[in-house]
């Protein structure tokens, strides 16, 4: 009578909660879920499971249909098969939710097999609670439960809960096998956390597991991730049986650890091994040949995609994509992005990053802006590249929105992106709007003072680069190689040679050891001040040999000051360092041209034609309401042409009228006085400024970008011309910023 009693009850309790959709069997009370299942019926189970289930998934049925036939026929069903037929076959929670309640019905609570396949399912579902709940209602799990659970953990990212579930797992003195390895290292790897790595490794040789592939290739993947790539190299050569995992991971890790060569041995060493390459392994050599910017190479792997029909799997395409970009194949790369029919945040980057980086400023603002019109979710390096594009662009306009955007995302406090808005925004015109992103920055690091204090060195604001250096020592902040790259060339554009060059030995208090672009600048800092003697016995005393860059900075001194023999002896050095660099030839023509040594200009100008140079054209743009306006010399196209050429001769009468007399060496060829004059009157920024003049009100500020450094004539012109016209003018050359007011220049005429 009780034991019918007890049945009658828990039959009761189970049909009452197994009907209901949304019932949670681990929400019952304890007393509930501890009630003994009705064994009394076990006689009937098969006849009665099919009746239950069928009345329990009537609203989403489970294809019962082949047990019930075979219920039918033979009366009779194989529980533990019937119950894992239902597993596999679950959509949802409470499909596992009332198939678990049937366990504990059916007495089948116990089964180690189907409690790790009801573990594994609500894994796959993404019912990590759930699973975790089944894993704690079970005494005393075996290792295929504890490795369950563990890769529930590891599989989703919950990386610090599957260490501790490993952590408990060995505290229940349970031996791990090597899928516990497995999924523990790629937790370790995905925090990533070298120290517990290091402990598994041990436990790894103790538990006998170190010749097993799979293993060991999960600890060069964990290695190579924590920047151990050394360590990682010691388990591949370790290995004597490497299948294309264990290829891939050492191949993976070199080339994600910034050895992009490396990782091309290995690649070509996998080839004579005969083991054929996956996709997986494809996209760690395109990333080698993208790093080292080898498009022939590359090529050649995009040659292998297509012969093993890989052609449209979505990580390769990213990777041909990056490849193409970062190349300079921009339209190529477009037409891998376009492939793709919902393009991830990875590939959008990768596009966006590639515009930027090859010149196509406006190309990479305009994908920008269509990523953030289909809503498509940014990351930091999206932002950061748009960022890029922005400050290349130029526009002050288009800077003041990006900065609005930010402003307004979950990006307005990441110290990366606040340091690329500093730049962006000296870079377009307005150090001052820097120094505001500057200053409500939290948490500045080295980097983000650096970029502030290259700002005003590139505005030529030297004493407030200097204090700023100050105030960030103050702070307890320690400078860095960049940092005095900033200072040096503050001082340089600003005259001040003897706190620059206090500057540059004092880098070696802080371990910093001067490169070539510090030595640069300090032989730019004395030659511009005059002191070319000094900058020459300098260069003869450097530790490294000189390259480019400072033999270049001398020859442009010696063009300022006219020093002939220093400046052919310079321009010799960098003919040989770098012989088809145009600007090498066309400093040394101006060095002739200055002293009216015109056999010699020709001369120059011959070399320049047999190498097959050409002087690069100059251009200006100039913002107008947000839009960008090109101007070449002498341009005629225009629309307004006549407008501005009227501007122009109005400012040439006024410019005459206050005794402005044109530099006529600031060609690079001979040519009489009335032609040397009309060519300097028609330079780029002279044009920019004429159509700035007519197309915007009185007391605008101009603002221009030259590609070539300002000339001579045109500084002096322009210093006057903003006095004349009440307006300041701002120009970017190829060196720096010039702010023209009130006749005259933030640069001190000292360019």
């Amino acid at each position: 009578m009780v034991e019918n009693t007890h049945m009658t009850l828990s039959l009761s309790l189970a049909r009452k909660f197994f009907n209901a959709s949304s019932f949670n069997f681990f929400s019952l009370p304890a007393k509930v879920r501890q009630l003994d299942p009705i064994k009394a019926i076990s006689s009937e189970f098969p006849a009665s499971l099919y009746t239950f289930f069928n009345h329990c998934y009537s609203s989403s049925p489970l294809p019962l249909d082949s047990y019930l036939e075979k219920a039918k026929s033979h009366h009779a069903v194989d529980p533990d098969a019937f119950f894992e037929s239902l597993i596999d076959n679950s959509t949802h929670k409470s499909h596992l939710n009332q198939i678990y309640s049937q366990l504990l019905v059916s007495g089948s609570q116990d089964s180690f097999i189907l409690i790790t396949k009801l573990i594994n399912k609500s894994t796959n579902l993404g019912e990590i609670r759930y699973a975790r709940n089944l894993f704690d209602e079970f005494c005393n799990p075996d290792v295929f439960l504890w490795d369950a659970i563990i890769r529930s953990y590891s599989r989703h990212d919950m990386f610090g809960d599957a260490i501790e579930m490993y952590t408990n797992m060995q505290m229940a003195g349970v031996s791990p096998d090597g899928f516990t390895f497995m999924h523990v290292l790629k937790a370790c790897t995905g925090l990533p956390t070298l120290e517990m790595g290091w402990q598994v490794h041990a436990q790894i040789f103790r538990h006998g597991f170190q010749s097993d592939v799979l293993v060991q290739n999960a600890l060069v993947a964990l290695y190579a991730k924590c920047g151990q790539i050394g360590r990682s190299r010691v388990v591949f050569d370790d290995l004597c049986d490497r299948n294309v995992v264990s290829w891939t991971s050492i191949m993976s890790g070199y080339a994600q650890n910034g050895e992009p060569m490396e990782a091309l041995r290995i690649f070509s060493q996998m080839r004579q091994s005969s083991t054929r390459p996956d996709w997986i392994a494809l996209v760690s050599v395109l990333r080698a040949y993208t790093d080292v910017e080898d498009l022939q190479q590359g090529k050649s792997v995009h040659g292998c995609v297509i012969k093993m029909g890989l052609e449209y799997e979505p990580d390769l395409l990213i990777s041909l994509t990056s490849m193409y970009a970062k190349c300079g194949q921009v339209t190529l790369a477009r037409s891998f992005f376009d492939q793709m029919e919902i393009p991830n945040v990875i590939l959008w980057n990768a596009m966006i990053s590639g515009y930027a980086k090859n010149g196509f400023a406006e190309e990479a603002v305009d994908l920008f802006r269509e990523m953030i019109s289909n809503k498509i979710r940014i990351d930091s390096i999206t932002v950061r590249s748009a960022i890029l594009a922005c400050s290349q662009v130029g526009s002050l306009e288009l800077a003041r929105w990006m900065d609005d955007y930010i402003m307004r995302s979950e990006y307005s406090d990441d110290v990366l992106v606040n340091t690329a808005l500093i730049d962006m925004y000296a870079k377009c015109g307005s150090v001052d709007l820097a120094r505001i992103v500057f200053d409500r920055t939290l948490d500045k690091d080295v980097v983000v003072w650096s970029s502030m204090i290259v700002g005003y060195g590139l505005h030529g604001r030297g004493r407030e680069a200097i204090d700023l250096y100050y105030a960030m020592k103050r702070d307890g902040v320690l400078p860095n190689d960049v940092t005095f790259v900033g200072l040096l060339t503050a001082c340089n554009h600003s005259g001040l040679v003897e706190e620059g060059w206090e500057l540059f030995h004092s880098m070696r208090y802080f371990g910093i050891e001067p490169r070539h672009q510090h030595y640069a600048c300090v032989v730019d800092l004395l030659g511009r001040a005059g002191r070319l003697d000094e900058a020459y016995d300098f260069i003869t005393n450097m530790p490294i040999e000189p390259g480019v860059s400072v033999w270049g900075a001398l020859l442009s001194a010696c063009k300022i000051y006219r020093h002939l023999t220093l400046g052919e002896f310079a321009a010799k050095h960098l003919f040989t360092l770098d012989p088809y660099e145009t600007g090498h030839y066309v400093q040394l023509s101006n060095l002739y041209a200055s002293a009216r040594l015109w056999n010699h200009v020709g001369k120059v100008r011959v070399l320049m034609k047999e190498k097959g140079l050409t002087k690069d054209y100059g251009y200006s743009l100039i913002e107008i309401n947000g839009k960008l306006q090109a101007f070449r010399v002498g341009d005629k196209s225009h629309p307004r042409y006549h407008e501005i050429s009227e501007e122009l001769e109005k400012l040439e009468k006024r410019l005459k009228e206050a005794g402005f007399v044109p530099h006529a060496e600031s060609v690079l060829h001979d040519l009489n006085y009335e032609e040397t004059e009309e060519t300097l009157c028609n330079h780029s920024e002279r044009l920019a400024i004429a159509y700035g003049l007519i197309s915007t009100p009185a007391g605008t500020t101009l603002r221009i970008t030259k590609n070539l450094r300002a000339c001579v004539n045109c500084h002096s012109a322009t210093k006057l011309i903003s006095k004349l016209v009440n307006r300041e003018i701002v120009v970017r050359d190829a060196k720096r910023f010039h702010h023209f007011k009130d006749g005259f220049c933030s640069c001190g005429d000292y360019w």
